[in-house]
């Protein structure tokens, strides 16, 4: 068994067992990946994929549980590289996956800052849904991951909880709801919403309330970022509802926000790695830069919890700090 059989194996899974767009992504030939897949069957004894003709489908039950171990093996071969360059060299590449809501309103000050100190250190940024910013940091392909919803910490992935945050409506000027210095929810039933996709910037909170006071809002438009959302409240086409943190008084001067804590609750923003990967000095530096709270030994001792109910416990009496 050989490495690149577990790479080209690993890289073929992403790619929903299509070689072809899998080959492409590693400048490999296709015909040279399909061959070391079939030595791997062979050696293993084992069909990994099952398969239509000459296409692949999908896992077997075998597969599944081989690939879950080719990422671990992967993992750790890294992990040696990295420990290695952590005393070698003060060069490397940060990846992150992350939301807009973090990328546009959170992040800038903190990547700038992280980059003014490490000049050496290459960064990387992907933007996603929260369920395919998890499925980068599972799959390996990036070292951090940071939102809302979707982190949820398993065997392998360790989540932390960074800061707390509540929501604002947003309305114009003019608009009857603008001088109220308070609101509650059947005011807000009245007009139409304006605000994010299911799965964006917890969502499911805002559609819970309604649900469990028996409403149904008039939500005529959503989208998966604040700024649309402000240019859609701008158009008079309804209320908006998003992250406090997406409005920005220096440049919505002409839209008004009012706090509906009280109504929606707080969400918690999550920053989760892998626990099988060595984590290099410079990750530990942006994940303090990012959540002061979480120092070092902070992280590491987390990285030991082995499950999900020792990793609360240790953040319990944590003052996780609330946005604004």
């Amino acid at each position: 068994m050989k490495l690149i059989q577990l790479r080209y194996f690993v890289e073929i899974v992403k790619y929903q067992c299509n070689i072809s767009s899998a080959a492409k992504h590693i400048f490999t030939s296709q015909a040279g990946m399909s061959k070391q897949i079939l030595l791997l069957e062979e050696e293993l004894n084992v069909p990994l994929f099952i398969r239509k003709g000459k296409h692949l489908v999908e896992l077997t039950r075998e597969g599944k549980r081989v690939y879950q171990e080719a990422i671990n093996i992967l993992d750790k071969v890294q992990s040696i590289k990295n420990i290695a360059l952590d005393v070698s060299s003060q060069e490397g590449l940060l990846t992150i996956a992350t939301t807009h809501t973090q990328a546009r309103y959170i992040l800038p000050p903190i990547v700038n800052r992280f980059i003014l100190n490490n000049p050496n250190i290459q960064f990387s940024m992907q933007q996603g849904n929260p369920k395919n910013v998890a499925l980068l940091l599972k799959q390996g392909d990036v070292d951090l991951a940071i939102a809302t919803e979707s982190l949820v910490s398993d065997d392998q992935i360790l989540s932390m909880p960074c800061y707390r945050w509540g929501r604002c409506i947003i309305v114009k000027k003019n608009h009857p709801l603008a001088n109220k210095k308070s609101l509650q929810l059947i005011d807000i039933v009245k007009y139409p919403i304006i605000t994010y996709v299911f799965g964006f910037t917890g969502r499911y909170k805002i559609d819970e309330v309604f649900l469990k006071n028996n409403l149904s809002p008039d939500i005529v438009l959503t989208a998966v970022d604040a700024d649309v959302i402000k240019t859609y409240v701008r158009l008079g086409l309804g209320i908006g509802i998003i992250a406090k943190m997406a409005y920005l008084p220096e440049i919505d001067q002409d839209l008004v926000a009012i706090d509906v804590e009280n109504i929606f609750g707080i969400s918690t923003t999550q920053i989760a790695l892998s626990k099988n990967k060595y984590i290099r000095q410079y990750i530990f530096q942006f994940i303090e830069m990012f959540s002061p709270h979480l120092k070092e030994d902070v992280v590491k001792k987390a990285m030991k919890c082995v499950n999900r109910v020792e990793r609360d416990k240790l953040f319990a009496d944590f003052n996780i700090p609330k946005f604004g």
